[in-house]
């Protein structure tokens, strides 16, 4: 089944996907950042949410 472009949640709440341009709007969105923020966050380390959010925590 393909995905459906117009939900604009993540498919996946536990992995961030940045080539999603919804999923880059929806994470920017609820940690409060910017698209470079996220990605460099992901680079440092990796597509999960919560160690996402524990790093823009930290």
């Amino acid at each position: 089944m393909a995905d459906d472009k117009d939900a604009r949640g993540p498919q996946d709440r536990a992995r961030i996907a940045l080539g999603e341009d919804y999923e880059v709007d929806y994470w920017t969105g609820k940690f409060g950042v910017s698209k470079e923020t996220l990605e460099a966050a992901v680079k440092a380390v990796g597509n999960g949410a919560d160690a996402v959010e524990q790093h823009q925590k930290g």
